[in-house]
């Protein structure tokens, strides 16, 4: 068995898996909305964690979770992740090479950070040869305090890494370089993936609160009824007079907007293959007509991720979980790790 635990801001979503990598089946999965403090590096509530721990406990048993081991996620908004190059080294000249380069790159210091890098590429026929490096980094105290909620809920963290990579490996092709889009609560968080290896990545603040927000002013009407006719209503010009539509289209004008930028700087400063098609995931990735929308902003294909299109799911199980399925991507992806 294999778990996979994604603790977001507004949910907490949980993934089990039977089988090994290319014959995965799922076992269980479960899903819970919380509205509790977002763990960062700086909750020293204890209260609050043990809040947390209480719903991810109840979260387990209600899914009928067998696992105790699970791999957890870590937040784009809290995690530096760069693109190094080096000449061609070998696998311990890069790690040398790693920490003595890191400083350079994170913005935190380096006593205080929990730094991992992965070998994305090896690009023997390059003019120079060189090696594309992913460089991951984190402040230990976020770590710590994820790690001290899942085991307050009797759990035990047995791999950690970013949201993104979760996905990329849940919901990308293999051989195809695609740009994902994770739209979560306070952030929409922008990847490049070839092959399913995340080689650039970035983070923006424009995301489902902000659409929640421009529907209730726009319809003078609370959050609790802007989330629902968002929802139910998204970018349809023939729902409401169009109204719910004109109100989240310049808000999803704005993450086209960085998407482009992301494309660009991926063009520019890593001279990558250009990704033709967009996934998305996330809470409003199936807003109506939102992939419509990005087609026509993007002039790209943009489809909804299917994070179980690696996995065998029982048909009843599958109905149950497509309304809800792009909120998953992270935790099929954190599953299908393995640990």
């Amino acid at each position: 068995m294999s778990v996979g635990l994604d603790i977001g801001s507004k949910s907490i979503k949980v993934i089990e898996l039977k089988g090994s990598a290319g014959a995965w089946s799922l076992r269980a999965a479960g899903a819970v909305a919380v509205n509790a403090p977002v763990i960062d590096a700086n909750l020293n509530d204890q209260k609050a964690v043990a809040e947390l721990a209480s719903v991810v406990k109840k979260l387990i048993k209600d899914a009928r979770i067998e696992g105790r081991n699970v791999a957890i996620s870590l937040p784009e908004t809290q995690v530096f992740t760069r693109l190094m190059q080096f000449p061609l080294l070998n696998d311990a000249e890069i790690a040398s090479a790693v920490k003595w380069e890191a400083e350079e790159y994170i913005p935190i210091p380096i006593k205080d950070a929990i730094i991992e890098h992965q070998i994305v590429e090896r690009l023997e026929n390059a003019t120079p040869p060189q090696v594309l490096v992913l460089l991951v980094a984190v402040l230990k105290s976020l770590v710590e305090n994820y790690i001290e909620v899942v085991e307050k809920a009797g759990l035990a963290v047995v791999g950690v890494e970013t949201e993104l990579i979760s996905i990329a490996r849940a919901v990308a092709p293999e051989g195809k370089t695609v740009l994902l889009v994770d739209f979560g609560a306070r952030s929409t968080d922008i990847a490049i993936s070839k092959s399913t290896q995340v080689y650039f990545s970035r983070s923006v603040p424009t995301a489902g609160d902000a659409f929640t927000r421009a529907v209730a002013q726009s319809l003078g009407v609370n959050i609790t009824q802007a989330e629902e006719y968002k929802r139910t209503y998204g970018l349809a010009e023939n729902q409401l007079e169009g109204k719910v539509g004109r109100a989240l289209s310049p808000i999803f004008k704005v993450v086209a907007g960085e998407i482009k930028k992301a494309i660009h700087y991926y063009q520019l400063n890593i001279k990558g293959e250009t990704p033709t098609v967009v996934i998305i995931s996330g809470g409003s990735a199936g807003l109506p007509g939102a992939a419509a929308m990005l087609t026509n902003l993007l002039g790209m294909e943009v489809v909804i991720g299917t994070p179980f299109g690696k996995v065998k799911v029982d048909p009843e199980a599958a109905r149950g979980l497509a309304n809800y399925a792009p909120l998953y991507s992270a935790a099929v992806g954190l599953a299908m790790r393995g640990d």
